[in-house]
């Protein structure tokens, strides 16, 4: 590993990609090689047995670029199965977005009262809850699952009344709770953000992992002396298992730029 080696990032889909702007706007020297297991999004409603499998597939293609560290940018995968990326990595560093999101929600919070929103298999596993628990067992988390916000996203309906109507439906329990801070806990979500942020109401703080991920990434880099220190921002290198197409349409939505070389790959 050198300081030019790429950082590695796998999703489920495209909404890594929240994963990736944010360490882009932090660290724009650092080359990315990004997967997203389009063909087989979304994760969440999966057997862990199948998510386990599909964590271990994903981090093999990206093994294969001989990356300096990997984030795991889905939450599904970091509640479910971080440890078998942690052992396909070997000594390579490995940072998932639940604990990174975890810990950035128990310093936000002022009335210890935490919201997670996530996909069925993160809320299922308790994840979450656990993981902020560990940091502080004073704190209250009231969990929700919304599994159709994926799709939504995936599907670019940003603003869209399908969606706003579901956010009203997933989030007004949770509102009623008193909580002060909202985990977005699956990174599919920062892309329905201000949907979620009108729906759930003033004063409360959102939690968007990819923001804690981008901030640990640049502390390991430089702890390891990884740092990539170069004046030149690096264009990300994208994978996809399928629809490059569909995938180049979201891109260009989401990140506002236009679409790098998207490669084919098989998983």
């Amino acid at each position: 590993m050198t300081t030019d080696s790429p950082i590695g990032i796998f999703d489920s889909g495209f909404g890594g990609l929240t994963v990736v702007k944010a360490i882009q706007a932090a660290l724009p020297a650092e080359r990315i090689i990004y997967f997203g297991d389009t063909a087989r999004v979304p994760y969440g409603p999966k057997s862990q047995i199948t998510i386990r499998k599909y964590a271990a597939d994903d981090t093999a293609i990206l093994m294969r670029y001989q990356p300096k560290m990997i984030i795991v940018a889905c939450n599904t995968v970091s509640a479910l199965a971080l440890d078998v990326v942690e052992k396909s990595c070997g000594n390579i560093p490995v940072i998932g977005v639940l604990k990174a999101g975890a810990s950035l929600a128990v310093q936000v919070t002022k009335n210890k009262r935490i919201g997670v929103i996530g996909t069925q298999a993160t809320v299922g596993s308790n994840a979450y809850a656990c993981a902020i628990n560990a940091l502080d067992s004073d704190i209250e988390v009231i969990s929700q699952a919304c599994p159709l916000f994926v799709p939504l996203a995936e599907e670019g309906f940003i603003n869209h009344p399908a969606t706003r109507l579901l956010a009203e439906h997933y989030l007004t329990e949770i509102r009623q709770r008193g909580i002060d801070t909202l985990v977005l806990g699956c990174t599919h979500y920062p892309i329905l953000r201000q949907v979620i942020e009108e729906t759930i109401g003033n004063g409360i703080a959102i939690i968007d992992s990819a923001e804690a991920v981008a901030l640990r990434t640049r502390e390991l880099l430089m702890e390891s002396g990884l740092l990539n220190q170069s004046s030149k921002a690096a264009v990300p290198h994208l994978l996809v298992s399928d629809l490059p197409q569909k995938f180049s349409m979201l891109y260009q939505l989401f990140m506002g730029s236009e679409l790098p070389d998207v490669d084919l790959v098989e998983v």
